[in-house]
């Protein structure tokens, strides 16, 4: 009977694990460095000296608990079988012991301070936001990171940085197939800082309670609307380095991603010109009369940049996510309608808050989105309109 359902059952039980098999292989990914590892189970080493010690006083306090827990358990064990009642041992009778409740008391506390020293030197050192080279804001929003450089070489300079739209569309196809090592990790727009200079990072948000962190840089610092924390690193290595948003903080939680990409002096400073001389360009007359094919070609690039991921490319919305396409809101000749939803936000969030884009890139995706897909209204929306509803 065995055998017969053995080869019954056979091709199902084979196919069942090729198809494991090709799955695995569809969805093999390697170690991403400067980020996640495959498998990986314990802190990164990093490349500042935080994450370093981070990573040291982690150990030390695995191996003193692994330590403690086997010694306790094991005179527990022991007492328990080599007392037991079934080879003759009776329990003893007694009140308390003067030495034992010494020793109890004593031995604990030493090792509480043998663990809270190095934990509070590492932790002092974390909080040391002195004398910094550079000082960057990164503000938190729902759900994306915007960046100002305050002091420093590359003080002025201010962009936001969102997950890229390819990486979006990846996950909203069902993540079919191979996916990329920095899958969910790639943004349009990383933070870039000089290697070996001292960063100081200003957390604050603009919605809800987020987080920044990033392992290998040993950062993590919670991001609380109406507050601004601090905290440090000094990126010892040139490289990539990888983090996410961890606060939870709605539904694009897992679509926050952080990316640090740590470069050598000259190379900073090529950047910081390249990206003043970008920032400039965009410094656009909030007064100057737009033309309706300008006006959708740069619609089109703000829309790709900062919308699409969440309202698809042909405007159909997803799941919660309404549709563009045929809304009545985008459709309406009153233009206040729809500014308002891009300035402000809507239905607590879901639908966020864009102002931090200039009036020019808002008053292009409002014009894009009038007239694209079934939308064809020929409406055009000027910079000036956005100006004008901007705090109302």
């Amino acid at each position: 009977m065995k055998s017969i359902w053995r080869n019954k059952y056979r091709p199902a039980n084979l196919l069942l694990a090729a198809g494991a098999a090709f799955s695995s292989a569809a969805h093999a990914v390697n170690d991403l460095p400067g980020g996640p590892s495959v498998r990986q189970l314990n802190l990164p080493v990093g490349v500042t000296k935080i994450a370093q010690e981070q990573h040291l006083l982690h150990t030390i306090m695995m191996i003193l608990c692994t330590v403690i827990f086997v010694a306790v358990f094991a005179v527990m064990f022991y007492s328990i079988w080599k007392h037991r009642k079934s080879v003759g041992h009776k329990a003893a009778n007694f009140h308390e012991s003067v030495v034992v409740e010494v020793i109890w008391t004593i031995v604990p506390f030493l090792i509480v301070i043998v663990m809270a020293l190095p934990a509070t030197k590492v932790l002092v050192a974390q909080k040391d936001t002195t004398n910094a080279d550079l000082t960057i804001k990164t503000t938190g929003y729902q759900w994306k990171w915007g960046y100002d450089y305050l002091n420093g070489e590359g003080e002025g300079l201010a962009f936001i940085s969102t997950l890229d739209s390819s990486q979006r569309a990846m996950s909203d196809a069902g993540a079919k197939g191979a996916m990329p090592d920095d899958y969910l990790l790639k943004v349009d727009n990383p933070l870039v800082v000089p290697v070996n200079k001292k960063v100081r990072i200003i957390t604050t948000a603009n919605d809800v309670i987020h987080a920044f962190a990033v392992p290998q840089l040993g950062l993590k610092q919670d991001a609380i609307p109406g507050f601004v924390r601090d905290t440090w690193f000094r990126a010892e290595t040139v490289g990539d380095y990888y983090g996410q948003c961890q606060e939870l903080c709605g539904k694009e939680h897992a679509y926050m991603p952080i990316h640090v990409k740590v470069v050598s002096a000259a190379d900073y400073t090529t950047w910081v010109d390249a990206k003043r001389k970008e920032a400039a360009a965009k410094l656009d007359d909030p007064t100057k009369v737009w033309t309706l094919p300008d006006m959708l070609v740069r619609g089109e690039k703000v829309y790709a940049a900062n919308c699409a991921a969440c309202h698809q490319a042909n405007g159909k919305g997803a799941g919660p996510i309404k549709a563009l396409d045929g809304d009545p809101k985008v459709l309406d000749a009153d233009h206040s309608v729809q500014l308002h939803v891009l300035l402000n936000g809507q239905n607590n969030g879901a639908m966020p808050s864009w102002k931090q884009l200039s009036d020019t890139d808002l008053a292009a995706v409002a014009t894009y989105t009038k007239n694209s897909w079934s939308n064809k209204t020929g409406q055009l929306v000027q910079p000036a309109e956005v100006l004008a509803l901007r705090g109302k």
